[in-house]
């Protein structure tokens, strides 16, 4: 990952020493430097950067002010290393939610500590604009609130229509969307659904009675009291010795007809 890196003192000499120190971070892309705080508004406004080291005593606006002014503007903000003189600032550093708070001189075990923070706060960051970006593609879809969405996941519930069109999947902290159209066939084990689409197996915490629920009767038949086909993938049923019936997809996966449901499924098949 590289990380687009922004200086900001208004001491040139700081600024080269810094860099001097960066340099030596492969990881760290140096895109601009400035010396003033309406310098760095510009620039990060132009270049869009990752991290940024900031002093707090600037003439005009302190780092602290430059900020607290992104803050009430509900801008977007990158992460933020204040770099200074004075250990004053640290409190109100930290309720901006400052990455860190170095002390100049830098120590150079001290900064180390500060970079290897960085690379797992930024795939949590863009974790969380990958989730928020999802959250807000399938509120628009289904013409409700994020919120709602968020609940309706938490309950395992599908996002939009009567029938789900496509099944949220929890994996820890991320949500894989796996489109009904693409589900060959479900199995229970428990109170776990496994989804077979397209060669990939997802797991999906749901009982089968409400996973039926969510999908179309019209495109998906229940075979055996735990086993759902989408009827687009059976390629035969057929008929054992022992009047069992086997529904053989097109994969040439087969499934046995549970005896219940021998009738139904016949009715819809044959």
């Amino acid at each position: 990952m590289t990380i687009r890196t922004l200086i900001v003192d208004d001491e040139p000499l700081a600024r080269q020493g810094l860099k001097v120190r960066l340099a030596a971070h492969p990881d760290l892309e140096l895109v601009g430097e400035a010396g003033s705080a309406k310098e760095a508004l510009q620039a990060m406004a132009a270049l869009k950067p990752d991290l940024v080291f900031l002093d707090i005593q600037m003439p005009g606006m302190t780092g602290i002010e430059l900020i607290e002014s992104l803050v009430d503007k509900d801008l977007e903000l990158p992460l933020v290393v204040f770099v200074t003189a004075y250990d004053d600032y640290a409190v109100k550093a930290f309720e901006l939610h400052a990455l860190d708070y170095l002390l100049k001189p830098i120590d150079e075990e001290r900064l180390g500590a500060c970079l290897e923070r960085i690379g797992s706060q930024l795939e949590q960051r863009d974790q969380a604009r990958r989730e928020a970006r999802m959250l807000k593609a399938l509120a628009e879809l289904a013409g409700v609130s994020m919120d709602e969405v968020q609940q309706r996941l938490s309950r395992g519930e599908a996002v939009t229509g009567d029938y789900a069109s496509q099944l949220a999947i929890r994996d820890g902290s991320e949500v894989s969307l796996v489109a009904v159209a693409d589900i060959d066939w479900v199995d229970a084990a428990g109170d776990y659904m496994c989804i077979h689409a397209k060669g990939i197996t997802h797991i999906m915490r749901k009982t089968m009675k409400e996973l039926e629920a969510m999908l179309d009767p019209r495109r998906f038949v229940r075979i055996h009291r735990s086993a759902i086909v989408n009827r687009e993938r059976i390629g035969q049923l057929i008929n054992l010795a022992s009047a069992d019936y086997l529904v053989r997809l097109k994969s040439g996966d087969e499934l046995r007809v549970g005896r219940s449901y021998r009738e139904k499924v016949k009715q819809l098949l044959l």
